[in-house]
């Protein structure tokens, strides 16, 4: 059975005291996969830079506009991506630099590709591109014929473009191993949610066709008529449509009809390789084919209405949160945040019905978060919960120490205190003994009932980590906005943060840490623009 298996993947690649989860246990520097992807022998196509931001506010992230959409035009396309999925910047010492993106990845390791599929506006006909952050450009793989891509603009009532999103686990399982699979699941949730507030930032509507299975977004992409070197695969993670915001259609899938025309296409470029050789994780492998999706017909529950909150509002534009976010290594300890930050932070990670990012997907509503609270002004530090899903209050209350307080702290946030003192060593100590865990403002686990949700639906285990990308999302620029960083964990001993919560048994799993406070910078490092390497202006 496809859930006992990835059941069983997700017990086996827990971190323990007495044995972490298996890795090549040394980082292969000669070996290190190449961040970058490029399709060679591709007719490539530079894109053009923003030279002035959009002015859209950061809190306007999350709320419908009813401003004018932006043209679907190549400059519009461009900045989209720019703002999503492009490099923010680089870091250097004297002797060694690297990049950072847009959005963020385990590691800084970036398994996450992106192919489009876009109308005629680079070549005279529809095609299907790879997007190289590297030089900012697309890459022409394959040619569609109007005749094709007018059925499709028919078949959604409106004009737009697609966004697919892949993995390549080697990226990943090159340094995490087997765990590696969960980590590249955090990284699409990521990317997700940046891509959905670049289209907010355009008044666009992203989404999801979540009902397509992962081998129709394989034929959509091309992925099936490549020559792989072994592990530099690309995996299908999910398929985006993106329209103008007052016209969503609504559709979650494509007709077969339109796929088999795809299958017809003829493909163009070779992958780069990756790495000098190649090393293969069966459990990562095992858990892919376990958590395949076949095509469904997805009956999406609706979002609970929930009370908007009263908490404190930030003027600052969203893009230079954006651009400007990063993960924090070093926290300074003793100095503390309002407890007006943490709560306007936690708001945004709510499910607020039709609301941005939680709109792409049905059912982002299965993580509650378990806090570590450490600085926060006139607010007792302790253990909390927050209950992003209220059905699941009577259960979480069941399952946890029975001596625990559940005292509501706030009259519209779901946030409950269970217990009061310092849990800092506790919290560092559960988060493989990282420091940044337990000298932030705060820190948090994101707890799921995992084995309900993949029960019938193996394939909704992506789905679990996906959600927890798009909240660790959230946080990184809720942090950025208030002027504090953030930090996302992958690295934690899953069985001992469920017994410092009480749970008995499997029913409910952490899938993701995360920590927030003032950040301690490090003077060492220079920063560089982002596209300071390419010869045309950035």
């Amino acid at each position: 059975m496809p859930s006992i298996k990835i059941l069983k993947y997700h017990e086996e690649t827990k971190h323990h005291r007495h044995r972490m989860a298996r890795s090549s246990g040394y980082l292969d520097w000669q070996n290190q996969p190449n961040p970058f992807r490029f399709y060679q022998d591709t007719d490539r196509f530079e894109l053009p830079f923003l030279k002035r931001d959009p002015d859209l506010p950061y809190l306007d992230l999350y709320t419908p506009s009813q401003k004018k959409s932006c043209p679907f035009e190549l400059a519009s396309i461009a900045a989209f991506l720019e703002l999503s999925l492009a490099l923010s910047a680089w870091k250097a010492t004297p002797t060694h630099s690297w990049s950072l993106r847009i959005n963020p990845s385990s590691g800084n390791l970036h398994p996450t590709e992106a192919h489009l599929i876009l109308p005629p506006i680079l070549i005279d006909s529809a095609g299907i591109f790879h997007y190289a952050p590297f030089s900012h450009t697309l890459e022409l793989r394959a040619v569609i014929p109007n005749v094709l891509w007018k059925k499709l603009t028919t078949h959604f009532q409106t004009n737009g473009f697609f966004i697919a999103l892949t993995s390549i686990f080697w990226r990943e399982s090159w340094k995490y191993g087997e765990r590696a699979f969960r980590y590249c699941q955090h990284d699409v949730g990521h990317a997700l949610c940046c891509l959905n507030f670049a289209a907010q930032i355009h008044n666009w509507s992203l989404t999801c066709l979540y009902d397509l299975s992962d081998e129709e977004i394989t034929t959509l992409v091309g992925l099936d008529r490549v020559k792989w070197d072994s592990t530099d695969q690309e995996h299908p993670d999910v398929l985006c449509w993106i329209s103008p915001s007052h016209k969503t259609s609504g559709v979650h899938d494509l007709p077969q009809a339109i796929i088999r025309e795809f299958r017809l296409l003829s493909f163009s470029g070779q992958p780069n390789a990756l790495s000098l050789k190649s090393i293969i994780w069966d459990l990562v492998e095992d858990a892919a084919q376990a958590s395949r999706k076949q095509r469904t017909k997805t009956s999406a529950t609706a979002l609970r209405p929930l009370s908007q909150s009263d908490v404190k509002k930030v003027s600052i534009p969203a893009t230079k949160v954006i651009r400007n976010r990063r993960s924090a290594v070093n926290y300074d300890g003793g100095k503390k945040i309002l407890a007006e930050q943490l709560f306007a932070i936690l708001d945004k990670t709510l499910p607020y019905p039709n609301s941005t990012p939680f709109n792409i997907l049905p059912n982002l509503d299965h993580i509650d978060l378990f806090l570590f609270v450490f600085l926060v002004e006139n607010f007792a530090p302790g253990l909390y919960f927050f209950i992003r899903n209220e059905t699941h209050f009577s259960s979480l209350k069941k399952a946890v120490h029975q001596d625990f307080t559940w005292n509501k702290i706030h009259p519209h946030l779901p946030l409950y205190k269970l217990a009061e003192g310092d849990y800092r060593i506790q919290a560092i100590e559960a988060s493989c003994f990282q420091n940044i865990a337990g000298f932030s403002a705060f820190s948090l686990a994101m707890i799921a009932p995992l084995p309900q949700v993949v029960q019938t639906a193996p394939y909704r285990y992506r789905q679990l980590f996906w959600e927890a990308g798009i909240i660790g999302q959230i946080l990184y620029l809720g942090a950025e906005a208030h002027g504090l960083r953030g930090t996302g964990i992958g690295c934690y001993f899953d069985d001992e943060i469920h017994d410092l919560i009480g749970f008995k048994n499997n029913t409910f799993q952490s899938l993701y840490h995360f920590t927030i406070g003032h950040s301690i910078d490090d003077k060492r490092l220079t920063t560089l623009p982002a596209y300071h390497h390419l010869d045309r202006n950035s």
